[in-house]
């Protein structure tokens, strides 16, 4: 069972990575930076899509950090929970991949993204779906949801018997602090001034990850595309 929930989750994982992608917008004068950059793979692959190589990250491993480098990524580290350290009106895209749900400050977060935003610049914002249908099933058998189950400093996959990483040690920067749904995250970003312009979805467990796009209330990875106006 584990192994079927590892595919089905890869699947889900590569198609949200589709969707990322189908959200940029060519433009090789951009300026784009990833918060929680990693080892900077997408970000290149995202940054070529657009067809730029005016490209930043964020990354606070040290590791991970020095990867991005390598691909010619500029990397400055420091905590997404407090002031960004970048200029106003500085980029023309922000790419946050699944680190929202990372971060204690999310007013601090959004109101960031908007400030460090050029007018009509996007954000591409994605993160869990607390109403997948996943978590669904697992909070109706009275396990901790899927997306939730990483929230300790000593172990992973705590109080559900499926979760992925069950058992793992604990990396604290992976630790979830919160989980949204749809329509939620939808409101919260116009608070901030960022217009949903588009929504994807990725991830329908158990079945094809495809039908997360056509249902993305009940998707498992929802990406929105939102604009500074």
């Amino acid at each position: 069972m584990k192994q079927i929930s590892e595919r089905l989750y890869t699947n889900a994982v590569n198609l949200n990575h589709k969707n990322l992608l189908n959200c940029a917008e060519q433009a090789e004068s951009a300026k784009v930076v990833d918060l929680g950059c990693d080892d900077g793979s997408l970000t290149v692959e995202l940054a070529r899509k657009i067809g730029t190589k005016n490209i930043f990250g964020v990354e606070i491993v040290d590791a991970s950090a020095g990867k991005a480098t390598a691909k010619g990524i500029t990397v400055r580290k420091f905590d997404l929970n407090n002031k960004f350290s970048f200029e106003d009106n500085f980029f023309d895209v922000v790419i946050a991949n699944q680190i929202i749900e990372h971060i204690f400050d999310s007013d601090n977060f959004l109101s960031e993204i908007h400030r460090i935003l050029k007018l009509n610049g996007y954000a591409i914002i994605s993160t869990e779906n607390a109403s997948s249908w996943s978590n669904i099933i697992a909070s109706v058998f009275g396990w901790q949801i899927f997306s939730l189950t990483n929230f300790s400093s000593i172990s992973q996959g705590i109080g559900n018997p499926f979760a992925i990483h069950k058992g793992e040690s604990s990396i604290e920067s992976w630790n979830h602090v919160r989980i949204y749904n749809i329509k939620g995250l939808k409101e919260y970003l116009e608070v901030f001034g960022l217009k949903v312009e588009l929504i994807k979805g990725a991830g329908y467990f158990p079945l094809p990850s495809f039908i997360g796009n056509l249902d993305k209330t009940h998707c498992h990875f929802m990406t929105f595309k939102v604009r500074k106006v």
